[in-house]
């Protein structure tokens, strides 16, 4: 029978516990790091708070145009 000691309620070994454990806070700050990220440009193309003229009174036009001519 295999040697269990040292294992905790999920079956992994110390070792491989610290190994998933790094991997895990590795991919959620990946993860967090996107998340930044897509939420500024989604800001950045539309504002969640409108100015006092709605939407038209953003300047992002201008960055969105100069964006769409790089793929162009």
């Amino acid at each position: 029978m295999a040697d269990n000691k040292g294992s905790g309620i999920s079956g992994l070994t110390e070792a491989e516990a610290k190994e998933f454990h790094g991997m895990f806070i590795t991919s959620f700050i990946a993860f967090t790091v996107v998340a930044i990220v897509a939420h500024f440009l989604a800001w950045q193309w539309r504002p969640w708070i409108p100015g006092p003229n709605g939407y038209e009174s953003s300047d992002i036009t201008p960055v969105l145009h100069q964006l769409t001519s790089m793929f162009t």
